[in-house]
């Protein structure tokens, strides 16, 4: 049996990849891993807030996130993980260091959250 799924694309975000921004299926919407870029793959600064695909952070139960550095930037993405999501009731996270990330980037995130019935 085939799982239904539907892809959501948003152009302005990142530049055109060979991946699905966001997969809606069974209820969940799962959001690629997205750097702070433009659409011409320039770097911003700042953070990434998107809920374009039908859900919002409340709704997120599982977070990954990838650093570029882990020993100088945990600490500080953990104050700013905080004012998204709180204390009560966060997701579930994983938080890794890694080599390399694109366009060498800092911070790379992915997620999936619920969406609502």
């Amino acid at each position: 049996m085939a799982v239904s799924k539907k892809t959501v694309s948003v152009p302005d975000i990142h530049p055109p990849l060979p991946i699905s921004q966001a997969v809606i299926t069974n209820g969940f919407v799962y959001i690629s891993g997205v750097v702070g870029c433009d659409k011409t793959a320039k770097v911003v600064d700042g953070g990434i807030q998107a809920e374009r695909a039908g859900t919002k952070l409340a709704n997120v139960v599982k977070v990954n996130i990838y650093l570029a550095n882990f020993d100088r930037d945990f600490a500080s993405m953990n104050e700013v993980y905080v004012q998204f999501f709180g204390t009560e009731n966060p997701p579930a996270r994983t938080c890794v260091g890694v080599a390399k990330l694109p366009l060498n980037s800092n911070v790379e995130m992915e997620c999936v959250a619920a969406m609502p019935p």
